[in-house]
């Protein structure tokens, strides 16, 4: 509390450098990311800030809390336009490619795949035994590309042999962004769903995949309670045109082995999950998409 009172007005006017460079503030950034890292870490932010003039508009302070959140998780945040406070706000997002990577790295997954089907690809799908029958147009992926999707299809196995998989219809995705996305109903064109309902259909379906079924590791817990928030820097977070706030199980502290690295959680069953969210997990801050 006491850095966002000695910093609310200043973070306002000053440029991201300028706000970085502060004795507050930099004591911040070293005590998570460390003084040695703690330049290396600014400057990627200046940088992407630079090269991102959406990005620029956000609040200094959003900024930072993303990004420092990114970097525990080694993703990036994105801008967001935060109607509700009048202000522009980088709001941590994550994108299904980053769902993915944070999967592999728990080391409990052996397959995890989403895909569209595309219209007279789909033979069948039994919800009760999980079978399913798809006739991939294997010969002509050109054609494939510009098909009409009609529908879903994800699955995991982990390493242990536990499998589960789940299909929707296009109907029902397009239901479910109605209904948890205000941007997506006024239809005006700057969502996500709107730019790229696939990949925001892909998300959908592995957060309803790995939340309800899945092993998730205290990465994931926390990617999962951040995803789709503007974090405040008393850790507070606000959910901006969210699909819902999910209910994240707290990680329970367990003593590591040579042989286990990581916690894991079993979460407990979601109703739903977050819409709207582009940002790749990078191998350093800000560093991509999921649209590209």
């Amino acid at each position: 509390m006491a850095l966002q009172n000695s910093l609310t007005k200043s973070k306002q006017r000053l440029g991201i450098t300028a706000y970085l460079t502060q004795d507050a503030v930099k004591n911040q950034i070293n005590s998570v990311v460390g003084s040695k890292d703690g330049a290396k870490f600014v400057t990627s932010i200046v940088s992407a800030v630079n090269t991102n003039p959406t990005l620029a508009e956000c609040t200094n302070q959003s900024i930072l809390s993303g990004a420092l959140l990114g970097h525990s998780l080694n993703l990036s945040p994105s801008p967001f336009n935060n109607t509700k406070a009048g202000t522009k706000e980088a709001q941590f997002q994550m994108g299904y490619k980053g769902y993915i990577q944070l999967a592999i790295r728990s080391g409990q997954y052996k397959k995890l795949n989403v895909m569209a089907i595309k219209k007279g690809e789909l033979e069948y799908f039994d919800p009760l035994n999980e079978d399913i029958q798809i006739n991939l147009m294997v010969d002509s992926w050109d054609e494939r590309e510009a098909a009409e999707t009609i529908g879903y299809y994800a699955f995991f196995e982990l390493v242990n042999g536990f499998r589960k998989a789940i299909y929707w219809s296009k109907k029902q995705m397009e239901a479910h962004a109605l209904k948890y996305s205000k941007g997506y109903q006024a239809k005006k064109g700057y969502t996500f769903w709107e730019k790229d309902f696939d990949s925001m259909a892909y998300k959908t379906m592995l957060r309803q995949l790995i939340s309800k079924w899945g092993i998730m590791s205290i990465d994931m817990v926390n990617a999962f309670d951040a995803d789709m928030a503007v974090i405040h820097d008393d850790g507070t977070k606000d959910y901006v045109d969210t699909e819902d706030i999910v209910d994240v199980p707290q990680p329970q502290e367990e003593p590591k082995s040579d042989t286990d690295k990581s916690q894991f959680v079993m979460p407990e069953p979601v109703v739903d999950d977050t819409a709207t969210a582009e940002s790749e997990t990078a191998a350093a801050l800000f560093g991509g998409n999921d649209n590209e």
